[in-house]
């Protein structure tokens, strides 16, 4: 690990209250990791019975429809830019779940039950190759397996049966 000021080499120094944190000995600093965060949707029509699934460009799998929350934004603003740049389609309203860090990645993602109106969808082609709705039964099944996507999804899918 080196310093994002200097790019001095870090060594790790006891912070009280913090334990073991990467220090520059150069800028006299502990350097607390910095990780990006993005918001990670759950997409559900007004009646809250069918759940979007997308397959990116570059992927044949299902996942869930997520984007980077972008400087000076917040994960409210991310979630409506988000959905209508890549699906067109206008959030009625979001409801926050949890968080789950995602090491692959490094990024902590903010998860989301998204209501949008039931209009028609308008792909982003050059990001995602399908969306498809779905039963919650049937996006449980064909959700990538062992992911933070399907960590998310079986959360929502136990919200959304308390509500049906």
């Amino acid at each position: 690990m080196y310093c994002r000021e200097c790019g001095q080499k870090l060594t790790l120094r006891f912070c009280e209250n913090e334990g073991l944190i990467p220090y520059c000995d150069q800028c006299e600093s502990y350097m607390f990791p910095q990780f990006s965060v993005a918001v990670s949707m759950v997409v559900t029509n007004r009646a809250q019975d069918k759940i979007l699934l997308a397959k990116h460009v570059e992927d044949d799998d299902f996942i869930l429809f997520a984007g980077y929350v972008k400087k000076g934004e917040n994960a409210e603003k991310t979630i409506p830019r988000e959905i209508k740049e890549e699906l067109g389609l206008n959030v009625v309203k979001a409801k926050y779940m949890s968080s789950r860090y995602h090491a692959k990645k490094d990024v902590l993602m903010l998860n989301f039950i998204v209501v949008v109106e039931d209009e028609p969808i308008r792909l982003q082609q050059d990001e995602i190759a399908q969306a498809r709705w779905c039963s919650p039964e049937e996006a449980l099944q064909l959700i990538r397996k062992e992911t933070t996507a399907e960590f998310f999804l079986n959360n929502a899918v136990r919200e959304l049966k308390k509500k049906i």
